[in-house]
């Protein structure tokens, strides 16, 4: 766990602290803030891509040995970030590190859920990704502290430092776990036949667009909209980061006993803050108070909807847990995207909430249409006078009669 945990502070680092960095990056490489939240996009879009690829190629090799691979290139693709002389070449620099993230989680996942009992399945998932949430209070707001005065360039050679200390780990501590036999890619395949996979992807791609349409662009609009100095950028992301701690360790206490419950209460929660914040933007007080709210329910997501996807991915779970990775980051890119539209459209800073505000609430409503399908099995035995333990034969697994 401690070792998972270490190369997910790295990549946390390194997805979240260009978020800070924008304007700085954007001068430095001659380029907009919205042109610049291309990074993030072109980061998010890698992890969609790089997740599925990199799974099918870890097929052939042993868990810890696709670990160790994921980390040197996540290694490489920070150390060109550094060096980037113009931005294009930034942007590849961001998508070969993006190559790592989603496979890296994806594994780390499954190996983290191997090493407990069933029952305590979203915990151990919530522990690995508390280095991801950790990234948020320690990596991220010293990154972005050095990039804004050192340079955003010995930001991102640091982080490559981080990725040499994540690989030592998962070459020391992670154990050499033997491949399950009998599982070809055909069968991780297969997992997307079931509709509450896609339903629980969707639901991430829709979720976190919430989150990182308000957090990607947190720079200029607590300076432009909120009146915040540039210094305080750096604080606002460590209260990002104690509430992405807090909902992470939250939701994966309460993923393990009321599971649906979570994600109703978390995605409802999410658009309600997100609607508020749009209006409410320009005070310091409630500016706090939402990247605190984003954060904490934004991240309170995260176990529920991966132990979900173990959960209905019928014993072969590791390419459907890489690809919902991917699909968090595509709910960024989208975000990134249709941010950076509405304010290149006039609408002002604060406007990309509003965005977020109707992706989690479409989110909220594809959760209720997931519970609803679920619980079609129960009122057909209803209907028909069956017994409570054809209920149970028709359940995917326990998590439906504990949520």
């Amino acid at each position: 766990m401690l070792a998972l945990a270490i190369g997910a502070f790295g990549i946390g680092t390194t997805e979240f602290v260009i978020m800070g960095l924008l304007p700085q990056v954007g001068a430095d490489l001659g380029v907009s803030v919205p042109t610049a939240g291309y990074l993030v996009t072109g980061y998010a879009l890698g992890v969609m891509i790089g997740a599925p690829i990199m799974t099918a190629v870890g097929t052939k090799i042993s868990r810890k040995n696709m670990l160790m691979l994921l980390m040197g290139l996540f290694i490489l693709g920070n150390v060109i970030s550094a060096l980037a002389p113009v931005f294009a070449v930034m942007l590849i620099g961001r998508v070969v590190a993006s190559l790592a993230h989603g496979a890296f989680f994806g594994i780390g996942a499954v190996v983290a859920a191997e090493l407990v009992a069933p029952e305590k399945k979203a915990g151990a998932i919530s522990m690995m990704f508390t280095g991801l949430t950790v990234a948020n209070v320690v990596g991220v707001p010293l990154g972005t502290f050095v990039g804004q005065t050192a340079g955003w360039r010995v930001t991102f050679l640091i982080v490559a430092a981080l990725g040499v200390l994540g690989l030592a780990g998962v070459a020391k501590l992670v154990p050499d776990l033997p491949k399950p036999e009998g599982v070809r890619l055909r069968h991780e395949v297969a997992a997307f036949k079931d509709t509450q996979v896609v339903l629980a992807m969707a639901m991430t791609v829709l979720g976190f667009g919430g989150v990182f349409a308000a957090i990607t662009y947190i720079a200029p609009m607590a300076t432009e909209v909120g009146g915040f100095a540039e210094s305080s950028v750096t604080w606002l992301m460590v209260v990002f980061g104690v509430g992405m701690v807090t909902g992470n360790l939250l939701g994966g206490r309460f993923a393990d006993r009321k599971l649906m419950p979570m994600l109703f209460t978390a995605l409802g929660g999410l658009a309600l803050a997100l609607l508020l914040f749009t209006f409410l933007a320009s005070g310091k007080g409630t500016t706090v108070a939402a990247v605190f709210l984003i954060g904490a329910l934004g991240f309170a997501t995260v176990p529920p909807l991966q132990k979900r996807v173990l959960d209905h991915a019928h014993g072969a779970p590791t390419l459907a847990s890489a690809v919902n990775i991917g699909a968090f980051n595509l709910g960024n890119a989208l975000s990134a995207w249709l941010g950076g539209l509405v304010i290149s459209a006039g609408f002002g800073y604060a406007a990309p909430n509003a965005v977020g505000a109707v992706l989690a609430a479409t989110a909220l409503a594809l959760a209720l249409v997931s519970r609803r399908l679920e619980l079609r099995p129960a009122s057909r035995v209803a209907a028909s006078g069956g017994s409570s333990s054809d209920v149970a034969a028709d359940a995917p697994d326990a998590e439906r009669v504990l949520s």
